[in-house]
């Protein structure tokens, strides 16, 4: 099954003395697959996230998917999506807005029925011309998801998309998310420090200490 395939991925960041954060890491998520990047605080596991999507720049090894060499290939380009610890969201924009974001260039019509289409499956209907800053937390990380789905990436990234929420309501929010990952058949790479968290989200856990994959 094709899908992400990464293969002895080395990122060191300069300093006196320089940083190995990640070191020699392989992983494969197949087409469709959810898989968790479980780890410790300070193991690397967003530093190789940042190399997968592009924000970071590996001295070593290589990002594939599809059976396509994507390690120098520019973010923009390589079709990931990528859910941070606090969304991000535009606070100038509507809902509907940020979740249309990624995808203001298609003609209106195909944007309004797209995040039509993805406000029901985040659970969010009715919500499209409210404010950002007046939703919940929960909300808040609800229309994030959204915004980065809506331009259909073949993978996408999710970095402690929970880490933020009070504990009641991550527990509740990673049920819903499995669901949204799952009804949009995304490949997904999951990045968290909750074991529970984890195995509630995704389909395999890989784990990750030092650096290095265990």
């Amino acid at each position: 099954m094709s899908g992400l395939d990464v293969r002895d991925v080395t990122v060191v960041y300069p300093g006196s003395p320089p940083v190995t954060a990640v070191d020699h890491a392989s992983i494969t998520v197949g087409r469709g697959e959810i898989v968790a990047l479980l780890g410790p605080s300070g193991c690397g596991k967003s530093s190789l996230l940042g190399a997968i999507v592009g924000v970071v720049e590996p001295i070593s090894g290589t990002i594939a998917f599809d059976d396509e060499d994507v390690t120098t290939t520019p973010i923009h380009q390589r079709g990931f999506g990528l859910v941070f610890q606090d969304g991000q969201l535009f606070p100038h924009l509507t809902v509907a807005g940020n979740i249309a974001y990624g995808i203001h260039s298609r003609p209106r019509a195909e944007r309004q029925d797209r995040v039509a289409e993805l406000l029901e499956l985040v659970g969010l209907q009715g919500l499209g011309d409210r404010k950002v800053t007046d939703l919940s937390g929960g909300q808040r990380q609800r229309v994030a998801l959204a915004r980065s789905l809506a331009p259909r990436p073949r993978l996408l990234c999710l970095d402690e998309p929970l880490s933020s929420l009070d504990a009641e309501l991550r527990s509740r929010l990673a049920d819903d998310l499995r669901e949204v990952l799952t009804a949009s058949g995304i490949t997904a790479l999951m990045v968290t420090h909750d074991p529970g968290e984890a195995e509630r989200v995704a389909t395999r856990t890989v784990r990750m200490s030092a650096g290095r994959m265990i």
